[in-house]
């Protein structure tokens, strides 16, 4: 990962009832974010005992069986050290030790290899289909990233909980998520981004692509030719960094505002720069015939948008109402919270396992469930007794 040399990281942990946020800031920007549901890991390097259960020469592969039920790919270039054709590389029926590679997508369950360390295969010895041991959550990651970088967390039981893996990088500070840092997480959400002196981004993910356009705001159709060569100079780093912050995958499509295609070409090399920062190093492929920057970056985990849901899920606007009473009942302990809703929302909440167990363990206290259908999706309403 591409840094200054004087920059200085410091991972930030915010813990709350079924969800862990977690960010790398660089110099006091965020850098890198990540949104987790603990009760719903995306698996990726999880270490597993699969069966093989298909062969599929006309897709290079072959399908597994987890522990879960579930089903994974194992393409044939990593099947084996040798490259053996699917068919020589394993049988049907066959245990196989393997760690997930890519989280599933679009219906499609997640990607694995075979290629492990001997440290792996040791591990995943025995018999029988298991899942042997959970991959590197966000914080574990974003810490090899920066292996200098302090580690804050907001909660003793996160402390506790990191301290044999991470020692005394890790420090509780319950202001770990301040007032800046929940605006820019806010801000991950939404699909508008302003720009620095004016003009806007707008991330439109799709299930073939992302878009992402520039649009200038009041400086379009000015006279300033130098006011829109900055606009769209500040247009394309912060275009690289929502891709990075909001962890965009596959073909992403970059619309620069009001110039034409071929003096886009000036900002090809900035573009380039800027993704090159990019810990997954997404590839700039030029411009399209239409004049759009077409960019290819990695998918591994999964975009931010398909863990908050393009508009935020019920879950997601549940597990936000459960953080600001999490938030009332530490300040007011004696006094009890319901949570007014919709009914889609209060749904959600009680099908995350351990969810509610979880806010009643942080409180002291359960959490009283109010449906109310009048109330959509993102207006829910505390209600303090």
């Amino acid at each position: 990962m591409a840094r200054h040399p004087m920059s200085r990281d410091a991972i930030h942990l915010s813990a709350s009832p079924g969800e862990r946020r977690v960010a790398l800031l660089r110099d006091g920007t965020a850098f890198l974010a990540a949104v987790e549901r603990p009760a719903r890991p995306d698996g990726v390097g999880d270490l597993h005992r699969a069966r093989v259960s298909a062969l599929s020469r006309p897709m290079s592969g072959a399908f597994l069986l987890l522990a879960d039920g579930g089903t994974a790919f194992l393409p044939e270039t990593e099947a084996a050290d040798d490259r053996r054709p699917i068919g020589r590389a394993v049988q049907e029926g066959m245990l196989l030790p393997v760690r997930v590679t890519r989280a599933a997508q679009g219906g499609k369950g997640p990607r694995v290899t075979a290629r492990l360390s001997p440290a792996e295969h040791a591990a995943a010895a025995g018999d029988g289909v298991a899942l042997v041991r959970r991959g590197p959550e966000a914080t574990l990651r974003f810490a090899a990233l920066a292996p200098a970088a302090p580690v804050l967390v907001d909660d003793p039981a996160e402390l506790a909980r990191l301290r044999p893996a991470l020692g005394a990088r890790v420090r509780l500070d319950r202001h770990a998520f301040d007032e800046t840092l929940e605006a820019a997480f806010a801000g991950l959400a939404e699909a508008e981004v302003p720009l620095p002196g004016g003009g806007r981004l707008s991330v439109h993910p799709t299930p073939a692509l992302v878009a992402i356009d520039v649009d200038a705001g009041a400086a379009a159709g000015g006279r300033d030719a130098a006011a829109g060569q900055r606009l769209n100079l500040a247009a394309v780093a912060e275009a690289a960094r929502q891709v990075r912050l909001r962890n965009l995958a596959g073909a992403i499509l970059l619309d620069i505002a009001g110039m034409a295609p071929k003096a886009r070409a000036a900002l090809e090399a900035p573009l380039a720069a800027a993704l090159a920062e990019d810990p997954l190093r997404p590839r700039l492929l030029g411009l399209t015939r239409l004049g759009l920057f077409e960019i290819q970056r990695p998918r591994i985990h999964p975009p931010l948008h398909e863990v908050l849901g393009t508009p935020p899920s019920a879950l997601t606007h549940g597990l936000a109402a459960l953080r600001q009473a999490a938030r009332q009942a530490a300040a007011d302990p004696a006094r009890a919270v319901a949570l007014r809703a919709a009914p889609a929302v209060l749904a959600a909440l009680r099908d995350l396992p351990g969810v509610l167990e979880d806010y009643a363990g942080r409180t002291g206290r359960a959490l009283r469930l109010v449906p109310d259908p009048a109330l959509p999706p993102g207006r829910e309403l505390l209600e303090v007794a």
